[in-house]
């Protein structure tokens, strides 16, 4: 006899941590991100930077022109933190109702991260201002030089200036981004409230061994690099723990493929939001903790970000279905996380489009495979 098909109801998820980029990869971003999330957090590393008000709501209305008229989707916007932002600036974004955090880059550590911040100790007075209004700091938690190891880059940014920003702001709201250390972990459980950290489905999914061993993997290169598995396990033992210190953030980020497969340079980012939370589902599910995933992924976030939780639902199912090699985006091709291979959960209730029209719209040769 067959075992009875497993399913899960949770309320609607939110990605707290995105990048939807712009032009022609707006429609397809848009309609992954909104296909059954209720909010999203979007990041401001355009070419230029979201840096002000205006951009920002320029860049929420394109966002909105892709929306279905009868989406509950809601684009959250983020500024990008330069040399030279002000504290006017900072006033006038928390006033505005629509952009909820400001996301700090170090300059050059991840994509279009050129003019972010080059000294970290003279953004304080923002920080002061951030703090007094009650303006979240989201943090790309890394330092850049040369001489510290890839992999050590989140440790040390930690230990160097993470802690210091902490004890000198203890009102000031922290997100310290895409997590991937036991370092990182161990920090934001015993910082306390108001200091949180997102966790990506694919540093929870994967480690430096997948993307090195045997032959290099370009599609799961990203900022920060896959560690150890032992900083892996500790990520999914964070997450599952039900601790609403950490919440879901995807950090999915479209590359074309031709960006991705490059002799000259792999561009850094993974692909998730075309099957964000039936990764997410996959983790928690592996551990027996399925029963977390509602926490981690519809409540703590909101919570964190003073905004209602969703009170629709969506249900997760235990079935098989396969993911396309490949995606369109605008012009070009893109290789998603898990492209060709089966998925284990499928969203088959509160998903906002159907697969046959995100198949028509966006997917592209289901049964093409990668070359290499």
């Amino acid at each position: 006899m067959n075992a009875p098909m497993r399913s899960i109801k949770i309320k609607r998820p939110d990605d707290w941590h995105i990048h939807l980029r712009d032009g022609d990869y707006l429609a397809a971003s848009v309609a992954d991100a909104s296909n059954y999330f209720g909010r999203a957090l979007v990041m401001p590393n355009l070419v230029p930077p979201i840096v002000d008000v205006a951009a920002a709501r320029a860049y929420k209305g394109r966002i909105e022109q892709h929306l279905r008229k009868d989406s509950c989707f809601t684009p959250l916007l983020t500024l990008y933190l330069t040399d030279e932002t002000s504290q006017d600036t900072l006033v006038s974004a928390k006033q505005s109702g629509f952009i909820h955090a400001c996301k700090l880059y170090p300059a050059g550590a991840t994509t279009h991260s050129e003019g972010g911040v080059n000294s970290i100790d003279a953004l304080f007075p923002i920080f002061e201002t951030m703090e007094k209004h009650a303006m979240p700091l989201s943090i790309h938690g890394e330092v850049t030089d040369d001489d510290i190891d890839i992999f050590d880059r989140e440790a040390v940014f930690i230990d160097r200036y993470l802690s210091r920003i902490v004890t000198r702001f203890p009102a000031l709201r922290i997100v310290l981004e895409h997590i991937t250390t036991r370092d990182a972990v161990a920090f934001i459980s015993e910082a306390g409230d108001g200091v949180c950290a997102t966790v990506t489905a694919h540093h929870l999914l994967y480690n430096r061994n997948d993307m090195l061993d045997g032959r290099m993997k370009p599609v799961y290169f990203c900022l920060p690099i896959l560690k150890r598995s032992t900083h892996q396990q500790a990520l999914v033992e964070a997450v599952t723990s039900g601790n609403p210190a950490f919440f879901l953030g995807t950090d999915s980020a479209p590359h074309p493929r031709q960006a991705k497969e490059n002799a000259c340079g792999c561009a850094a980012g993974a692909y998730t939001a075309h099957a964000a939370i039936e990764l997410y589902a996959e983790v928690f599910d592996k551990v027996d903790c399925l029963d977390k995933l509602e926490g981690f992924a519809s409540h703590f976030g909101a919570d964190f970000y003073q905004l209602p939780r969703n009170q629709d639902q969506i249900e997760l199912t235990e079935e098989s279905w396969q993911i396309p090699a490949l995606l369109n985006f605008g012009q070009d091709r893109l290789v998603p996380i898990r492209a060709g291979e089966k998925m284990r959960w499928r969203v088959t209730s509160g998903a906002r489009s159907s697969a046959a029209a995100m198949k028509d719209s966006h997917l592209s040769k289901p049964h093409e495979l990668p070359a290499g």
